[in-house]
């Protein structure tokens, strides 16, 4: 069973989905493929430890406490392609940007795309 919680951002509504145990995934606002990338059985519900847990992160991200990623249990969704641009998002410093191309280069270097960008 997979869940979600609701939280209100600076960058606009974001959705936090868990398995229970690690956060699965978050979408900000009205991202084009949400619905392709969310599973279909996701609950609503905001007593989940784990979600919990990730609105905390989140109060503290969005109030400049630099929280540490490791601080929660990840376990992603999605194919080769996902994982390894949620592990490229995890490795952005606190405060630093990148851009969809920088991260592109970096997911092909790392599954061993023959792109060229």
């Amino acid at each position: 069973m997979y869940y979600s919680i609701h939280y209100k951002s600076t960058v606009g509504d974001i959705l936090l989905a868990s398995d229970e145990d690690s956060i699965i995934g978050l979408w900000i606002g009205e991202q084009k493929y949400i619905g392709n990338t969310m599973p279909k059985n996701i609950i609503e519900k905001d007593d989940i430890p784990i979600l919990k847990e990730g609105i905390a992160w989140l109060d503290d991200y969005f109030t400049g406490k630099k929280p540490k990623i490791s601080r929660l249990p990840l376990a992603p969704i999605g194919g080769e392609f996902r994982q390894q641009v949620w592990k490229i998002l995890t490795e952005i410093p606190y405060g630093e940007l990148t851009t969809y191309g920088h991260m592109a280069k970096e997911v092909a270097k790392r599954i061993g795309c023959l792109l060229k960008l």
